[in-house]
């Protein structure tokens, strides 16, 4: 069973090889649906709109947004800065953690019920579990950033987690924290995999933050590889990244 609906301003896909009726993928979606209003930078109600208006202290944080927050200034310490959810304008936006933190939990979700093969994909971002309908590894394409119909890598995860930051869908929206300036001029594309996919989510944007060294910095974070796609269309890859090609 297949459904994508638009949640949280992207397709969100749900396949589950298994569920014998729909009422797992509607509580999957549901799931999705109430992140969106907690999370969301654009929904005036939602709680971190609250918290950027000033109108709660952090003792009034709800569990989820305490754990969101705690996770962003992990990631912040561990990529020397590169990974900072607030804004230039002091507003926070936890949106480069609340994307993959979403899709492992919906994972979750899932597996809780017990759902052994299913997909759950977010705007490209990627969590995968058992096998597909044909009974074969999950795969997952990598867009060629100059041809969005065109597929430039087909991966197979088998059961890591998938993330993409790239400027080529969304335009310049990450930034080097440090300087203000958008790696734009360098990269266009960098593709992670990593333990899970908020794991892989987390690093993509930091990574993408730092330009062209993001790919080495990767590269040197054990269980993570990478894919990285440049201005001029060149490629450059992982030590391992080609184990999960074939």
């Amino acid at each position: 069973m297949r459904q994508t609906r638009i949640i949280m301003g992207m397709p969100i896909t749900l396949e589950v090889v298994d569920a014998a009726d729909a009422s797992l993928l509607e509580a999957t979606f549901a799931y999705f649906e109430a992140v969106d209003r907690q999370f969301s930078t654009y929904k005036a109600d939602s709680e971190i709109s609250a918290i950027n208006r000033g109108e709660r202290d952090m003792f009034a944080f709800s569990p989820a947004m305490l754990e969101v927050l705690a996770i962003a200034d992990q990631t912040r310490n561990q990529s020397d800065g590169y990974f900072d959810i607030r804004r230039p304008d002091g507003a926070i936006d936890p949106s480069g953690i609340v994307k993959g933190w979403a899709i492992l939990n919906a994972a979750r979700q899932l597996e809780a019920a017990g759902a052994e093969d299913f997909y759950v994909d977010a705007g490209g971002d990627i969590q995968a579990h058992g096998h597909n309908a044909q009974g074969s590894d999950w795969s997952v394409g990598i867009r060629h950033p100059f041809e969005p119909d065109r597929i430039v890598k087909v991966l197979y995860p088998r059961g890591k987690g998938v993330a993409t930051s790239g400027n080529y869908v969304r335009g310049d929206h990450i930034y080097d924290p440090h300087s203000g300036t958008r790696p734009a001029d360098e990269i266009v594309s960098l593709t992670v995999i990593g333990p899970d996919v908020l794991e892989a989510d987390r690093f993509a944007t930091a990574a993408f933050a730092m330009g062209r060294a993001g790919i080495g910095f990767i590269e040197n974070l054990p269980g993570f590889e990478a894919y990285l796609i440049d201005r001029q269309g060149v490629a450059t890859m992982t030590s391992r990244f080609k184990d999960f090609t074939s």
